[in-house]
């Protein structure tokens, strides 16, 4: 049968009907296509291709036996669109369309994403652009910790005071600040924080910003992981602590079993309340329990309580979960009247009651069930009566075992307040009935209709284990994992999802928080690494078993078919074909694109038609030469691309474009541009040829560059003349700028049109980023090595030689191994000049390139040949010591040598060996070669030379012993071979030789060995012995021998000469002429540096400097200068010496005495000298204390004195007369003035007083008399003073005395 007869266009069997569902509930369309060959079926929202890999989880596509669905998961107001698929096979193309409409339920407005509001609002009259970047991505936490999520928003235009409406989701719930979460907006970021982790904050995070006129959502999961365990081996802490069903007296707590159980199984939980206003907690039940539900009793009415839970196991107990919500303890319809009103809850709750009326008995309570029954526990529920009165009513419940009709009260003491009771201690597997009495202060009233029996225990089962688990891939540190639900479960609460690395045998949980779909996607997984996931479900009687094993898959990115390409453009357009190009899709589905396939359709009066294929097989390259078309017909085109996975959706239809014969002179524009290589400052940019040549072949290209946000006027060239290649590095970047390019074409008519313009690049190195290295290994062989730790499992190393890559293995092996790959150069030679690069694909542009130049090979080839041809690096060369006893060792130290290196010893072309003359070592840990001779002889004046091979390297080393070094290192080898002989007895380790101490004290000394108690000393002085005294010391190896105050008669010649029965040693040392001028001229020195800096002192005579010594020896010379100039001395400037003082006096000191002043010492060498400024006010003031102390010295010596004479008392005869004479000096004269006691005395007959010749001063009393006895005192006194002398009169008469 003939195909072509069998060939149809696509129909529509069954057409997709529009839906109308509600806000997060799925949707599928469905069609049914026939047609040959299989059509292939495209689903499209408002004519934009629908591509499942753009959105993971929101979209399924479906195909099988022709039936093809399309599925919207989760719905929201964006999915309300109009849908549309496209049916195409070479016969034809064939669309269909159904209509989505999302709505939402009423009153739920505030607990799920707000409606978007499209259109121009109308205060501002702006339509606002929303962009989150720098979101946050898929996060990892620890209970406890605190974690922020953040995301940079831009709007535009930018409003400085407008204030977008910032919300944040959790799982679709939306958050409000709390103490567990706080939210930040600074105007262009939003921040939420998590201040203290928990399980219960684990989920899909959702920001959303919405403006007025739309908005903008981003997502990403976060994962909390369990607190470290307090005990090892204890479980983690249960999640969702939740208080339902409360009332006066009794609530019920939920939660959510945890993940990690330790290791062992969970025996059970326990219950803790506190009240609100205490930090008191109180465990509520006695013994675990294994129901994730627990009935709380007790409770006091108007009170509030939290709860909380812990889990334990064998190991111990488990760290307590997040504490519930706070709930108050009251009447269920007080609390609904209570959120009725506007008033705040304050946290108090007043119960009031009405006044009773009197008589009333309750009636019986009504529709009294098991509400819930465990082995643990059974929970009753009932209604209170209709005829109670308006007395408040308590309750009794009774009890009895099925099949009797003895009915036991159950609670005796107290009656319970709420409609709800929990009755424990029930026996398991008994059967029981129960019933319910009211009372209140008028009676207790009849009894309620029983129960049925109910048989003690859980009536909710474990969930049976999830069915199958299939893993796919979905990054390259996630995969989905999907799984059967658990058969016919109950209240089931959600699946834990565990994972295992392929041979470890541990499981960890990928989830902390129940999951209640069947899909999750497991993140922090380690690429390359191979896992299988199991599930596990729960409800609250506890965990299921866990599902079978899933098969093992690698961690790596999924491949699923490119995206479509875009940016067609013309080439080159004929009379009947067009060249067509086109870019990269930018997301080629984790594997490489294989080929592209081009569809072409004639569009006629601006109708497209249908679309026919230009190419069956597909092209490599990305420009294609559309043949068999009309001439001045119009066209459009489309591009598909395929890789492994398949071949993807084809891209928009091209602009339109007319088939006629291009005829300009100019080129046309160049293609396929790329970048690669980029870095902070540089990229190279890659280009192909234009088709379209022009009048006259392409001669050059021209680059131009822009701001990726720049005008179009922006564009400017980069180069100013015409490049030749189809490549160019630019270097004119600026780090963190964002630029595109494109390449104009040249030929001899002119520049050509501009190609299209790249990609935005930004000019950045990226962390990571490497460069090519090139290495040369031990045997010469050049290689380029470039590595990269960004691999994914399909990278490839792409090599190339000025941009072509190398197929061409003649020059260059490639050889790759794990991260890295190296080029070896087969034989390297100018052939081999040029620009190497290296690209790894299925990397973010990981590439570098290296310029091979015609010196750089040279270079190269350099080390190469070093490196074929190796030699032994040397540390030393050849050298010569002498030893001890005066051996001679030749010796030299290799770098590196083997200890398989070998050794040969040569001297005079003769080889050497080891025997009694030569003496060879080779230590070959430090590369030591060595050979030791005894002495040297005559015939061993030559040359030696030390030959080493260490494999294959090689290396020699000579020294040539002749002539004159020969002859003074035998000298020297006998020299110290005479020496060893010596130092065998008492020998000098050090000759005699002197030191002068800082006190210029002078010591000869020597050091000397090998001595004992019968070594003698002997001292001797130009031939004389010096006797021993306490000067001479003989201890410790030194002998001293000091010379104090060291003048000329201590020179001379000194000899010491040490001698035992072993023989003698002696030494000499010579301090005559030379010898004693050395040796005063260091203690001259040793004096200079004791000098103290140059003083001023001003004298009565005038000014005088100064300088102290240590200790001065009087042949010590020393030379005092003025400006400069040795002073000639005079009577008016004189120096001398007073005991370690040095002093220039200058006597009278007029102007030209100012000026520097030194004096300098003499030591034999450079000298010292001290210097001191006598000038400017240093001089004004020793000037003026000068005159003050020569005024202070003429008045002491021209004052007024008593010089003497006169006695301190005077003892006299009453009727004697007394003389009393002294010395009086002074100029002027002075004048003199007597005293009797303070009193002066006038001269008259009694008292006679005389000054004459202005030196004589008498005092005459001349009959003494009683009252002449008294204190007596003369006074003299001229212009430059006054001075007395005091003395007392003692009269006495001759008969007192009897």
């Amino acid at each position: 049968m003939n195909e072509d007869s069998l060939m149809h266009a696509p129909e529509f069997v069954i057409k997709p009907r529009s839906h109308t569902v509600w806000e997060k509930q799925c949707v599928r369309l469905h069609c049914t296509v026939s047609g040959w060959p299989d059509p292939r079926v495209i689903w499209y929202k408002n004519n934009v291709t629908i591509d499942p890999m753009a959105r993971p989880g929101k979209y399924k596509l479906q195909s099988s036996y022709n039936v093809h669905s399309l599925q919207i998961d989760r719905c929201d107001f964006d999915d309300t669109a109009q849908y549309r698929v496209s049916a195409m096979n070479s016969r034809g193309e064939l669309s269909t369309f159904a209509s989505v409409v999302v709505k939402r339920f009423k009153g739920e407005v505030d607990e799920t994403l707000p409606m978007p509001r499209h259109g121009i609002v109308s205060e501002y009259g702006i339509t606002f652009e929303t962009h989150i970047v720098d979101g946050f991505g898929v996060s990892f936490g620890r209970e406890g910790e605190t974690m922020s999520l953040g995301a940079m928003v831009i709007i535009s235009p930018n409003l400085a005071r407008y204030q977008p409406e910032v919300q944040w989701y959790r799982d679709d719930v939306l958050l409000q600040p709390s103490k567990w979460c706080q939210m930040h907006w600074s105007g262009d970021k939003a921040t939420l924080t998590l201040t203290h982790l928990n399980k219960e904050d684990e989920g899909l995070y959702t920001l959303r910003i919405t403006t007025k006129t739309k908005y903008e959502t981003y997502s990403a999961y976060v994962f909390v992981r369990d607190a470290d365990a307090e005990v090892e081996g204890a479980p983690g802490a249960p999640l969702d602590v939740t208080c339902q069903d409360a009332n006066k007296d009794y609530v019920i707590v939920t939660w959510k079993q945890p993940a990690v159980d330790g290791g062992n199984s969970i025996l059970g939980y326990f219950v803790d309340r506190c009240e609100v206003g205490t930090t008191h907690w109180s465990q509520c039940n006695d013994t675990p329990i294994k129901f994730a539900r627990f009935p709380v009793t007790g409770l006091v009415e108007g009170r509030s309580y939290t709860f909380r839970v812990r889990a334990v196991n064998k190991s111990g107990m488990s760290r307590p979960s997040r504490t519930s919500e706070v709930v108050a303890a009251m009447d269920p319809a007080d609390r609904a009247r209570m959120r009725g009103t506007s008033a705040p809850w304050t946290g108090q709750i007043i119960v009031t009651e009405e006044e009773p009326a009197e008589g009333v008995v309750p009636g019986r309570p009504k529709e009294l069930e098991v509400a819930e029954a465990t082995k643990n526990y059974v929970v009753l529920s009932w209604k209170p009566p209709g005829e109670r009165g308006h007395e408040g009513i308590m309750y009794y419940v009774e009890k009895c075992v099925s099949g009797t009709d003895s009915w036991q009260r159950v609670n005796t003491e107290i009656p319970v307040k709420s409609p709800r009771y929990a009755l424990f201690d029930l026996a398991e597997g008994k059967a029981y009935r129960f019933r319910v009495r009211c009372c209140n202060s008028a009676g207790v009233g009849e009894p309620s209709e029983a129960t049925e029996a109910t048989t003690v225990g859980d009536k909710l089962d474990i969930p049976s284990a999830p069915g199958r688990v299939v893993p796919t891939r979905n990054t390259a540190t996630s995969v989905v994992v999907s799984w059967e639900a658990s058969r016919n479960a109950k209240e089931l609460v959600g699946y834990y999802i565990e994972a295992s690395i392929v041979g470890s045998k541990t499981f960890e949980p990928c989830n902390n928080k129940p999951v209640k779909t069947t899909r999750f996607i497991c993140h922090g997984l380690v690429t390359g690494e191979s896992y299988v996931f199991r599930v596990k479900a729960l409800n609250a009687a506890g965990l299921s078993e866990c599902s079978q094993e899933s098969e093992a898959i690698e961690v790596k990115a999924a491949i699923a078919s490119p995206t479509p390409p875009y940016g067609i453009s013309i080439l080159e357009c004929v009379r009947d074909s067009m060249v067509l190009a086109w870019k990269q899709p930018t997301f080629i589905g984790g594997a490489d694109i294989t080929g592209y396939f081009v569809d072409y359709r004639e569009v006629i009066n601006g109708v497209p038609g249908k679309w026919h294929e230009a190419n069956v097989k597909a092209v490599s390259d990305r420009a294609y030469r559309v043949s068999d078309l009309k001439e001045n017909r119009k066209y459009q085109f489309q591009v598909r691309a395929a890789n492994m996975a398949g071949v993807g959706i084809p891209s928009l239809p091209s602009e339109t474009f007319i088939c006629e014969e291009w005829t300009i002179a100019v080129p046309g524009p160049p293609h396929d541009l790329q970048v690669t290589e980029v870095r902070a400052n540089t990229l190279v940019l890659l280009f192909k040829p234009p088709v379209y040549q022009g009048r006259d072949p392409v001669n050059g290209f021209y680059i131009d560059i822009k701001e990726a946000d720049a005008e179009e006027e922006a564009w400017r060239g980069v180069n100013e003349k015409a490049i030749s290649t189809n490549y160019m590095k630019i270097k004119i970047l600026k780090e963190g700028e964002t630029y595109v390019f494109r390449v104009r074409a040249q030929n001899k008519a002119g520049v050509g049109k501009a190609s299209e313009p790249t990609e935005p690049v930004l000019a950045e190195t990226k962390p990571g980023t490497t460069e090519i290295v090139v290495d040369i290994d031990d045997d010469g062989v050049i290689s380029m090595n470039f590595a990269c730790s960004n691999l994914t499992p399909d990278s490839k190393f792409v090599w190339s030689k000025n941009y072509k890559e190398i197929t061409d293995e003649t020059r260059i092996t490639v050889a790759t191994s794990g991260e890295k790959s190296k080029a070896i150069f087969n034989m390297p030679a100018e052939d081999d000049i040029g620009i190497y690069s290296c690209a790894v694909t299925h990397t973010n542009g990981e590439s570098s390139s290296y310029t091979l130049s015609a010196e750089e090979l040279r270079k190269l080839l350099e080390i190469s040949h070093d490196h074929k041809f190796p030699i032994i690096p040397l540390k030393t060369e050849l050298a010569v010591e002498l030893q001890e006893k005066g051996r001679v060792r030749f010796w030299l130290q290799a770098e590196k040598i083997s200890a398989n290196g070998k050794i040969q010893y040569v001297f005079n072309d003769n080889t050497l060996s080891q025997g009694e003359k030569y003496k060879m070592n080779f230590n070959k840990d430090t590369g030591v070669i060595e050979m030791i001779m005894e002495s040297l002889l005559q015939e061993d004046e030559g040359t030696f030379t030390f030959q080493l091979q260490d494999g294959k390297a090689t290396n020699q080393s000579s020294l040539v012993l002749i002539g004159e070094v020969f002859k003074q290192l035998q000298k020297e080898s006998e020299f110290m071979c005479k020496e060893w002989h010596r130092k065998q007895g008492p020998h000098f380790v050090e000759y005699l030789s002197y030191e002068v101490t800082p006190e210029c004290c002078v010591f000869l000394k020597c050091k000397v060995g090998n001595i004992k108690k019968e070594t003698v000393a002997l001292w001797y002085k130009d031939g004389r012995e010096v006797k021993g005294d306490g000067n001479l010391t003989f201890t410790e190896g030194v002998l001293n021998l000091e010379i104090a105050q060291i003048s000329k008669k201590d020179a001379g010649v000194y000899e010491i000469v040490m001698k035992d029965d072993r023989g003698k040693d002696t030494s000499t040392l010579n301090l005559t002429e030379q010898g004693f001028r050395d040796l005063m001229n260091e203690m001259f020195s040793h004096i200079a540096k004791s000098s103290t800096a140059l003083k001023i002192q001003s004298t009565e005579e005038g000014i005088r400097l100064y300088s102290f010594v240590s200790y001065y020896n009087e042949a010590l010379q020393v030379t005092w200068h003025h400006k400069d100039s040795a002073i000639a001395f005079t009577d008016r400037i004189k120096s001398g010496v007073v005991g370690e003082q040095l002093w220039l006096q200058i006597t009278e000191p007029t102007e030209k005495d100012k000026g520097k002043y030194a004096i300098e010492f003499h030591d034999g060498k450079g000298g010292l000298k001290r210097t001191v400024e006598l000038a400017g006010q240093a001089f004004d003031d020793a000037y003026a204390e000068f005159q003050r102390l020569k005024a202070a010295a003429i008045a002491e010596r021209n004052r007024a004195r008593v010089a003497g004479g006169l006695p301190d008392v005077v003892t006299i005869q009453e009727l004697k007369a007394l003389n009393l004479t002294c010395n009086i000096s002074g100029d002027p004269v002075p004048e003199v003035v007597w005293l009797k006691n303070e009193r002066e005395i006038v001269s008259d007959d009694h008292y006679i007083m005389k000054f004459e010749s202005g030196k004589y001063a008498s005092f005459t009393i001349t009959t003494v008399n009683t009252t002449d006895s008294g204190k007596y005192s003369i006074l003299v006194k001229n212009k430059y003073g006054t001075e007395s002398a005091d003395f007392t009169i003692s009269v006495f008469s001759p008969d007192s005395k009897k």
